[in-house]
């Protein structure tokens, strides 16, 4: 991405737009039973007033009555139809992991299974994106937390804390291409949560094969553990790779989401917050809900002077329905560099438009 002059005024950016995740796989209901949707009407209501307090984009998983992580898709269908109703504006984002929580003491923490995972193509109503990895990887999700970060949590109990210590990522390249294929052809966006620079350079190989002709809507999802760590160096290097024509989300986790939200506000970038990401205030002196969360961005994003994207506005920023027929339309559309022509020598150029 290139940075101009100008480039950290508000007026030269886009509105925000704010993903919210209320959710919280990984945590038990007890681990904040004040803020963690168990039932149906609690998840309903969750994203109601994400919505209200100014989140327009809803990262979504979804729990049984019994306050474990649902693997069943009915369920997902279920919350998508009412979230049609009671926020008819909010971008859906279904969690491409379905439910990554261990079902038992003593389970593993993992990823459903490839066959599963595709089914989140054929959920009906359709969801608006599904989030997707790339290539297989360690997703380690407590390396970088401190004793303090877990105090009085489930994953603080040694064999949680191991399970969620050894859990990877399953996405190799043949089952990534035919996932994007699949929801690609029901009208739904990819959107991509990639670990470090090196999915993003995969990204777009497959975009430069026509395997992959989507719009670039991604999260830099900094979380350490065989991901990238939260850090200026790392983020620095990231956003200089990402193309103009994409449209980047800043991800972390515990006390690292606020300070990494303030500077995507500030780059013109867009965050995301809420339980799944954080549950503790910067002092560690409570619990933040998700909609506090919201707040405090709200908040600090219109102290930059960067207004709020608003439901309509956001749907436009993440090019919502935009779907490309060749590999040179999708390199052109997201700012990509084009291929190289037999023959071609030297740099290469944009075509003038």
């Amino acid at each position: 991405m290139n940075f101009l002059d100008g480039s950290l005024h508000p007026e030269n950016q886009d509105k925000l737009v704010i993903t919210a995740a209320p959710y919280g796989p990984e945590w038990e209901p007890a681990d904040f039973a004040e803020d963690i949707p168990v039932t149906m009407d609690e998840h309903v209501q969750a994203a109601v007033d994400c919505y209200n307090a100014g989140a327009t984009v809803l990262h979504l998983h979804v729990r049984e009555e019994d306050g474990k992580g649902s693997k069943r898709l009915s369920k997902f269908n279920e919350l998508l139809e009412r979230l049609r109703v009671a926020v008819p504006d909010m971008v859906l984002q279904v969690g491409g992991s379905i439910s990554f929580a261990p079902e038992g003491e003593g389970a593993e923490a993992k990823w459903l299974s490839d066959d599963t995972r595709h089914m989140l193509a054929e959920l009906t109503p359709t969801p608006d994106q599904v989030t997707i990895a790339i290539n297989t990887n360690q997703m380690n999700i407590v390396e970088q937390m401190n004793e303090r970060d877990l105090a009085g949590t489930s994953i603080a109990r040694p064999e949680l804390y191991e399970a969620y210590r050894e859990m990877t990522v399953p996405a190799g390249p043949g089952w990534v291409e035919e996932h994007i294929r699949r929801l690609s052809a029901n009208g739904i966006q990819t959107h991509f949560q990639l670990a470090n620079i090196t999915q993003l350079e995969t990204v777009e190989r497959m975009m430069r094969r026509g395997a992959c002709n989507v719009p670039l809507i991604l999260t830099w999802v900094a979380i350490g553990g065989g991901f990238d760590a939260p850090n200026i160096y790392n983020l620095a290097n990231f956003v200089r790779a990402v193309p103009d024509g994409a449209v980047l989300t800043l991800e972390s986790s515990m006390l690292n989401v606020l300070p990494v939200n303030m500077m995507a506000i500030a780059m013109g970038l867009h965050v995301r917050c809420g339980i799944e990401d954080n549950i503790w205030n910067q002092q560690r002196t409570g619990k933040m809900t998700s909609v506090e969360q919201i707040e405090q961005l709200v908040r600090i994003s219109r102290e930059f002077g960067r207004d709020i994207a608003n439901g309509a506005e956001a749907r436009e920023i993440y090019r919502l329905g935009e779907f490309y027929g060749s590999a040179d339309e999708t390199l052109a559309r997201n700012g990509f560099a084009p291929n190289r022509q037999p023959g071609r020598r030297g740099a290469l150029l944009h075509a003038a438009e």
